[in-house]
């Protein structure tokens, strides 16, 4: 019989995690405590309950109802301590899950108004990553994404300044929220802008809505990597095209059940995107809202999907090749990997 080693312990990259649904729970609260925000009823409750809330995004109306709370989560960070404080917490969490490399995702415009301005919020939030990185030894980046709810021309404008810091930490650029609105291509020259700056292209797409939006990433945004992806599963050439060209899905199956794209965790297609030759990369997209953390997507697939450790391990790889992490580190992750499957903690 195999031994079933602690996934806590297998070194990973984490690619897919979200500025402030990476908060801590016990955090917000203190924050809107600080700062006498009144939370929503239902946030304040799963917060003390332990309980993530109820949510299901899969129609417009659910969709305003979790914006909702995330704006109110968001609506606490008002100083730079506070971007600190989560910058640093979300780095020691990661660290417990086995991340030896993180990417988090971040929108400046959504701060910039308690800030300072675009420029000071940006540089305040890499200030943060630099020293959290420094002080916890987690090798960290940004990924600097546009709101596809807005104007073409704002995600330009953050493109531009996405390139500017790309020797201060910024490492990609991406594209989130609702993906039933704003067509890719109308953010194609954004994405041109970030890609001849040297950066990552990373949009969602094929989360809420099927396989078009995620050929919509590859042919309009020409991702190296795409957010979420899970929904290419339905169209067997998509999974081929995907699989050729090596884009790796960040993967969030927590969040997928949370929102409503599957009902069951079982529902998540993680066998089948790992069988087409996929690379994946696990992520926990909102922990704050959807409970589970980055270690948890992985004892997700060995619980419901059957991933044996080997598996499991190949799963990590995926992650840090798909990082962009420097080839030293990924080689030290890579290494640990393999010992992670060879010799087992007891």
């Amino acid at each position: 019989m195999e031994r079933v080693r602690d996934v806590s312990d297998l070194p990973k990259a984490h690619l897919h995690l979200h500025f402030t649904g990476s908060m801590r729970p016990s955090t917000l609260l203190e924050l809107a405590d600080k700062h006498g925000v009144r939370l929503p009823e239902a946030l304040t409750d799963a917060l003390t309950s332990g309980e993530p809330p109820r949510l299901r995004a899969t129609d417009e109306r659910g969709w305003f109802r979790f914006q909702r709370l995330y704006d109110a989560a968001r609506s606490c960070l008002r100083e730079p301590e506070d971007i600190q404080r989560l910058v640093r917490e979300a780095a020691e969490e990661d660290l417990k899950d086995g991340s030896g490399w993180l990417e988090i995702q971040v929108d400046p415009t959504s701060y910039a108004p308690r800030l300072g301005g675009l420029i000071p919020a940006l540089e305040i939030i890499l200030d943060a990553v630099d020293t959290a990185s420094r002080d916890t030894g987690l090798g960290m980046r940004v990924l600097v994404a546009a709101n596809r709810m807005k104007h073409p021309l704002d995600a330009r404008t953050l493109a531009r300044l996405a390139v500017r810091y790309a020797d201060r930490g910024v490492v990609g650029f991406g594209l989130s929220n609702d993906e039933r609105r704003g067509m890719a291509r109308d953010f194609d020259r954004a994405f041109h802008i970030a890609r001849e700056g040297g950066l990552l292209s990373a949009p969602h797409g094929g989360e809420l809505t099927g396989p078009s939006s995620v050929r919509d990433c590859l042919d309009d945004l020409h991702a190296n990597r795409v957010g979420h992806g899970v929904r290419a599963a339905e169209d067997p050439r998509l999974l081929k095209r995907l699989a050729d060209r090596e884009v790796t899905c960040e993967v969030c199956p927590a969040s997928n059940v949370a929102l409503g794209v599957y009902e069951k965790p079982e529902d998540v297609p993680l066998r089948t995107l790992f069988e087409a030759g996929v690379p994946m990369a696990l992520g926990a997209d909102d922990p704050l809202l959807f409970g589970s953390r980055l270690a948890a997507q992985y004892g997700l697939a060995r619980e419901h999907h059957g991933f044996t450790d080997a598996e499991l391990a190949e799963l990590a790889r995926q992650s840090v090749r798909a990082s962009a992490a420097p080839a030293e580190l990924r080689a030290k992750l890579l290494s640990g990997i393999n010992d992670w499957l060879t010799h087992p903690t007891p």
